[in-house]
């Protein structure tokens, strides 16, 4: 018996997880996929917004205006790696000017300091790549970049040192409701706990409808991406948004935490929730969208272009509250933007209606809130590489030329709690295969690592999920490579 199971690995799922795992409870964190962050989370725009976009009174400002100040502590516990860079949204004329002044006043009422309104010459001393078409913006110094997969992996991996179950690969089938506690069912197994967190992104809706009356429905919406190759994100010092449509805050221009400079998304309603496609249309729309802003972007530099599926729900706002149907079962459901930026405040609050319902739970005493730090061996001085590499001579062989990622550290990430299990997990860890080659070099070495460390056979290695297989067996002694 738990006494609470969290469906769903992705940023909502895991900040909910390791938010239980203050507490003496016994909790599973439950995923379909086959590691953390493999939805809506490995393929957003990694913004922390400052939270003046939401209307005043949303569940959306809410939790924006009080996720965004967690950040700095969050992450530094984690060793996540969070920049403040602020951000913008430019106006080209008159109208967009009134856009604008909105947003300002949006973000006065939702709370939310450091704010000014830019006319054309203060925008190019912050931005001076940017268009001379520009008349002004709001400037928001709050705003910030983080690698979204990245925070939730160390969220999942703390939760697991402070005692939470991972369960990957169980999709949830069923689930029953019993007097006082839920059987949870999947292919593999079932399972018994006295609560239930909804954080299933695109299939939120689904998974209510397992225990209570349909109140919602999960719509996803296609948003597609640039990135380019690093050192490009110099281009701009902020995050910089055109003015938002009625279902996008639009295409927009960052540097990600890493130095690549990510361009994106447009927005595309589908619906099949698994679709994440890139089609030629809908990028060369991104591309001529974000020349708006700046007309000299390196577009011959791109190494990747991605989408991703955001759960929209139709109710316009979080749904974050108990369901009337199935005391104990929580939603924490339609999380769209601003949900990374809302996340460890949606966290705590969730936990708090865990408490209403349960009579209260104190927190225990030996949590321990700090992730261990990771190595990244590039960033290290010469001496301290040379202790290193006398220690561990695994951390002097280079295994991804590109990003400059050592055999070390791809073991450490294999071995530490959640670690990585798939060539994917390995490349969201600590990033070989996401360079110039895009894993052409490197991935064959990871997977020979992968496969010693797990004990695997080479060819059950996989990309991400159970089919995505790589090799399908040898030719003239040679293992033959089939990407899927």
């Amino acid at each position: 018996m738990y006494d609470a199971a969290v469906i769903g690995a992705g940023i909502i799922g895991t900040s909910v997880a390791r938010e239980l795992s203050k507490y003496p409870l016994k909790t599973a964190l439950i995923e379909k996929g086959s590691d953390v962050a493999v939805g809506t989370t490995k393929a957003n725009s990694g913004i922390i917004h400052a939270g003046y976009d939401a209307e005043p009174g949303t569940n959306k400002a809410k939790f924006n205006a009080l996720g965004n100040p967690m950040f700095d502590k969050l992450c530094s516990d984690l060793d996540v790696t969070f920049k403040r860079t602020g951000s913008l949204v430019i106006a080209f004329n008159s109208r967009d000017m009134e856009t604008v002044r909105e947003l300002y006043k949006r973000g006065l009422k939702n709370g939310i300091p450091e704010m000014h309104i830019l006319d054309d010459r203060e925008v190019k001393e912050i931005e001076p790549n940017l268009n001379n078409s520009i008349v002004g913006a709001l400037y928001a110094s709050t705003a910030g970049i983080i690698d979204p997969w990245e925070l939730a992996i160390a969220l999942a991996e703390n939760a697991a040192e402070n005692g939470v179950e991972l369960l990957f690969n169980h999709k949830v089938t069923a689930i029953e409701k019993l007097k006082g506690s839920f059987i949870i069912r999947t292919p593999e197994t079932s399972f018994e706990s006295r609560y239930i967190v909804n954080c299933a992104g695109l299939y939120a809706d689904e998974i209510n409808n397992m225990v209570a009356s349909p109140f919602f429905k999960i719509t996803p919406r296609r948003g597609q991406y640039f990135v380019l190759d690093k050192n490009t994100g110099k281009l701009v010092n902020t995050v910089v948004f055109q003015c938002p449509g009625k279902t996008s805050k639009g295409v927009l221009l960052t540097s990600s935490v890493h130095g690549n400079l990510l361009i994106g998304p447009d927005s595309q309603v589908l619906a099949d929730r698994e679709n994440v496609e890139t089609t030629a249309d809908r990028l060369k729309f991104v591309r001529e969208t974000a020349s708006k802003t700046c007309d000299n972007i390196p577009f011959n530099t791109t190494i990747k272009t991605f989408a991703g599926l955001r759960a929209t729900p139709d109710t316009g706002d979080f749904i974050i509250a108990e369901s009337k149907d199935a005391p104990g079962f929580i939603n924490a459901a339609g999380i769209e933007s601003p949900g990374l930026s809302s996340a460890p405040a949606i966290a705590e609050y969730v936990v708090e209606l865990l408490k209403e319902r349960a009579g209260h739970f104190k927190a225990k005493k030996n949590f321990n809130p700090v992730r261990r730090k990771a190595v990244k061996f590039m960033k290290l001085s010469f001496d301290e590489k040379v202790k290193l590499v006398q220690k561990d001579p695994a951390y002097g062989r280079i295994i991804c030329r590109c990003e400059n990622i050592t055999e070390g550290e791809i073991i450490a990430a294999i071995r530490r709690k959640a670690g990585a299990t798939t060539l994917n997990g390995v490349k969201r860890r600590v990033r070989p295969g996401m360079g110039r080659c895009q894993g052409g070099f490197c991935g064959p070495r990871v997977m020979e690592i992968l496969a010693r460390e797990l004990g695997m056979d080479m060819k059950d290695i996989v990309k991400e999920e159970k089919e995505s297989y790589i090799l399908t067996g040898r030719t003239k002694g040679e293992q033959i490579y089939r990407g899927k």
